[in-house]
């Protein structure tokens, strides 16, 4: 059966202090996630965890990033995380950055298109 996405949704996380790109990363995952009370698989009448969650994470330091924290925010569903060069390192006098994650969350279902 194809897999068709149904819904995206984009979140911004910040470490202000400690340069902490899974923290960042983690914010912007939450951002995305609890701006909408996401309902697709009662929508489409689907289980919870039939949902296959694409999760997109663009940090300046992608190596530096827990996927294994970030698995964890989710409480259902099939999430693959991808962390790739992006986000946003701000300067900042004391010389350590402001970090910026910027996150997408793709949402598809294994689905037949009428």
């Amino acid at each position: 059966m194809p897999k068709h996405r149904v819904l995206t949704e984009f979140g911004m996380g910040t470490s202000l202090r400690r340069q902490d790109y899974t923290q960042a990363a983690r914010r912007g995952l939450q951002d995305a996630l609890w701006h909408n009370s996401i309902n697709m698989a009662e929508l489409f009448g689907f289980p919870k965890e039939a949902m296959l969650i694409d999760v997109e994470v663009g940090v300046q330091a992608p190596d530096q990033v827990d996927t294994a924290a970030l698995m964890e925010v989710f409480p259902y569903g099939q999430p693959t995380i991808h962390v790739t060069q992006g986000g946003l390192d701000i300067p900042r006098p004391d010389g350590n950055p402001t970090v910026i994650a910027n996150v997408a969350i793709n949402v598809s279902f294994q689905m037949e298109r009428a």
